[in-house]
């Protein structure tokens, strides 16, 4: 007998037809489902009450699993989530932790009804595990996913999903992090599904052989069977409900809750006018000894009630920087989730059906095998959402009451250091490794109507939280000199950005070097970009203080509180390094702000007056960013007039102005774009004009518009740029601002290589025709 040798086609996973999925699942398993009729006969309060009982079990699973991990990743920073999902996979309930991972759980569900059905087939008492970024489940091998089916009456009901990121499962590089990886061979070995949990028991020779791939087996056996607990809490919790309220019921609220968001959210697209929306961003360095920029770029075209993600044009797969299919899925549901469906329940089964996605194989976002993907959720497939939510924000600005959910991005991307040594503190020296969850306090972006919120926490993990230092103290041999929020580090704009922050901490109870591997991004190019002429946030910096005196400044009785003061060897981190930090020395790491909304000359000074008080903002930055003049701390309202004219008089004069105005428009009856443009006119001879001057700049939706242009030093963005590009990338990068070309507004404010796109054509409208 030969056994066919599957290829890495085996191992894709792509969205299915629900129908033909059932179709082809064999006659052995049999599924149940409802039909429509019965669906529609539902009556409005056992919906509503069933409803929010899905809801419950997901928030009760969340809470076993915190009960039962060991991991500071779950227990304090939340990067885990659950599913309810149907028969087929489809998710009718997710939770409100890790978002991202909502694009990939139900991948893994289809692949196992289309391989693992017949054998080992799919049975009652049945648990899977994955964390092959390729199926699905997870976006890159350390989110790792546990499912089971749930039968009723021998027939295939539901499935319920528990996932959570684990510090380390194998790989040359701590926490399965390998900065030069060029393959998926260095790095943590995916692992397709395979049964864990057979007829109710646990496969001890599957346990063994996957805690054995890791450095902390102890954690990750104790959170497999976290998951496992779970994912019983939820087949318990779903038995009671059909018990209580029959299985067809209980399944046809199920399929009402995905078609109500679905119709939900395209009732919400109808309301909006059709165009098309361009956004490109960039990875600074994709391995350890690289120095060049990669390119994510996505066009987002509405029309009536459905949307497309077109990312055609996106850099080949490269280094670690890569996400598979499930990863560009999930940096989707993260913006769309918070922005689109806010208001709607997060049934996302329904919300995926609104939504089509074009790409490339073989691209930064759709990586095939074997690429290497530990960088995925935090580096391509965050680009991805942080770029869809930039479009989204552009499509939104331009309806009053939708436009409330309109913002700038958030800080842009995670901060990676894991650390790794020998903990001497106990009786008995032992091995520890750490993943350094301190940027989970990121910086909000800010809004049409307010301010982000300063260390706010990540816009994929809406309960996120971020550790406690004692308790961070207690495991790991550290001492933590400070952890606070950075002044100028939220994007200067009409609405500031939500700061970021940094921590400094020094190897406290062990003799030996730990090993330091480092992995980030938006230290030479900004990711956590502005809006309407706001500024983006600060740029990352990762810093280790050779040489330091740090020993000599605690002996004397005093806190460090600068690295100016503990060292005069400061080495600054690559985005991409393996490194180490030995006894006496420093490690700091800052990361990042959001990014501002609208001009910073018309913030409010007496905003801008608070802020500095309140050491938001340093005084470099209300004078030059802000234009504001203070006397005594007060606002000097006349000298902050004159100091605002001054610094539109020096735009005007750095600028070079492209294209031709056509004179003033009425702005009495006008409809906004964003906080700077509106369109005048009607018909054929619809206009964008500045709202600010009223300044003719261009037809809509055809041909660029006459603007003011100017590339300068990355530091001209505000002293929140505080890396430098060239420490990290050949390619110039510059601050380029465009303007109104008549009073001088800032319209788009952005730290981009030099030969970014010219989004002059696209400025803050929708390229095709509205609707």
């Amino acid at each position: 007998m030969t056994m066919p040798i599957p290829g890495s086609e085996a191992f894709s996973s792509r969205p299915v037809d629900p129908d033909e999925l059932a179709r082809s699942l064999p006659s052995s398993l049999q599924v149940h489902t409802v039909t429509q009729e019965q669906v529609d006969a539902l009556d409005p309060l056992t919906y509503e009450v069933i409803r929010h009982r899905l809801w419950s079990v997901t928030d009760e699973m969340g809470e076993a699993l915190k009960r039962m991990s060991g991991s500071p990743i779950v227990t304090d920073a939340n990067d885990f989530d659950f599913a309810i999902s149907d028969e087929l996979g489809q998710e009718v309930q997710v939770g409100l932790y890790n978002t991202m991972l909502v694009g990939a759980v139900d991948l893994a569900i289809y692949w196992t009804l289309r391989n693992r059905a017949d054998n080992p087939g799919i049975e009652s008492g049945d648990m899977f595990l994955t964390n092959d970024p390729w199926v699905g489940g997870g976006l890159h091998q350390n989110d790792v996913m546990v499912y089971q089916p749930v039968f009723h009456d021998g027939k295939l009901f539901a499935w319920t999903s528990a996932i959570a990121h684990q510090p380390d499962l194998g790989g040359v590089g701590l926490g399965s992090f390998s900065p030069a990886a060029q393959d998926v061979f260095s790095e943590s070995l995916p692992t397709p599904p395979v049964k864990v949990v057979r007829g109710g028991q646990l496969q001890r020779d599957v346990a063994d052989l996957w805690v054995r791939r890791s450095r902390v087996p102890m954690l990750i056996g104790l959170d497999l069977r976290a998951k496992i607990g779970a994912n019983n809490v939820g087949a318990e919790r779903l038995h009671a409900l059909i018990a209580q309220y029959g299985a067809d019921t209980v399944k046809a609220v199920m399929k009402r809750m995905m078609s109500d968001a679905e119709h939900r959210l395209r009732d919400k697209l109808t309301a909006l006018p059709d165009g098309s929306w361009t956004a490109t961003g960039y990875q600074d360095q994709s391995h350890e000894g690289d120095r060049d920029l990669h390119k994510i770029t996505v066009t987002t075209t509405k029309t009536g009630n459905h949307l497309t993600f077109d990312f055609t044009g996106t850099d080949p797969q490269a280094g670690v920087i890569n996400c598979t299919y499930a990863g560009m899925r999930g940096g989707v549901m993260l913006a769309l989730l918070p922005i689109l469906a806010n208001d709607i329940p997060w049934s996302a089964g329904g919300l995926m059906r609104c939504f089509d996605l074009v790409t490339e194989e073989g691209t930064l976002n759709n990586a095939t095998f074997p690429a290497a993907v530990g960088r995925g959720p935090i580096g391509p497939a965050w680009l991805t959402g942080s770029l869809i939510a930039e479009c989204l924000s552009q499509m939104l600005d331009r309806d009053l009451e939708l436009g409330k959910n309109v913002q700038a991005t958030c800080c842009g991307t995670w901060d990676t250091a894991v650390i790794a040594g020998l903990d001497e503190r106990g009786e008995q020296p032992a091995p520890f490794l750490s993943i350094m969850m301190e940027p989970m306090a990121g910086g909000y972006g800010a809004r049409p109507h307010a301010d982000g919120v300063d260390t706010g926490g990540l816009f994929c993990i809406p309960m996120g939280r971020v550790p406690d230092v004692e308790m961070t103290e207690f495991l790991y041999p550290l001492l933590t000199l400070w952890r606070r929020e950075e002044p100028d580090s939220g994007g200067p704009g009409r609405h500031r950005g939500g700061l970021g922050a940094s921590i400094a901490f020094t190897p406290h109870g062990t003799s030996i070097p730990m090993g330091l591997v480092l992995a980030s991004a938006g230290k030479a190019v900004a990711q956590n970009a502005g809006l309407s002429g706001g500024h983006p946030g600060n740029s990352g910096l990762d810093v280790v203080a050779r040489q330091s005196r740090v020993a000599e400044i605690l002996a004397s009785g005093r806190m460090p509180s600068s690295l100016a003061e503990i060292s005069d060897t400061l080495e600054p981190g690559q985005n991409y390094a393996s490194s180490y930090l030995a006894p006496g020395e420093v490690f700091s790491m800052t990361w990042q702000g959001g990014g501002g909304y609208g001009d910073p000359l018309t913030r409010d000074p007496e905003a801008v007056a608070r802020d500095l008080r309140e050491e938001k903002i340093t005084a470099d930055a209300v004078a030059a960013v802000y234009g504001v003049v203070l006397a005594g701390g007060q606002v000097d309202p006349a000298a902050t007039a004159a100091e605002r004219e001054r610094l539109r008089g020096v735009r005007r004069d750095r600028s070079r102005v492209a294209g031709e105005t056509r004179g003033k428009a009425d702005l009495s009856s006008v409809r906004r774009v964003d906080d700077n443009l509106v369109e005048v006119g009607s018909g054929a001879g619809t206009a964008v004009a500045c709202g600010r001057c009223g300044e003719v700049l261009g037809d809509t939706g055809a041909g660029p518009l006459a603007v003011g242009i100017y590339d300068g030093a990355p530091t001209e963005a505000g002293p929140q740029i505080i890396a430098t590009a060239a420490d990290y990338v050949d390619a110039p990068v510059v601050f380029r601002q465009y303007s109104c070309p008549s009073c001088w507004t800032a319209l788009s404010s952005a730290v981009v290589p030099a030969d970014h796109p010219d989004r002059a054509v696209t400025l803050g409208r929708p390229t095709v025709a509205t609707g």
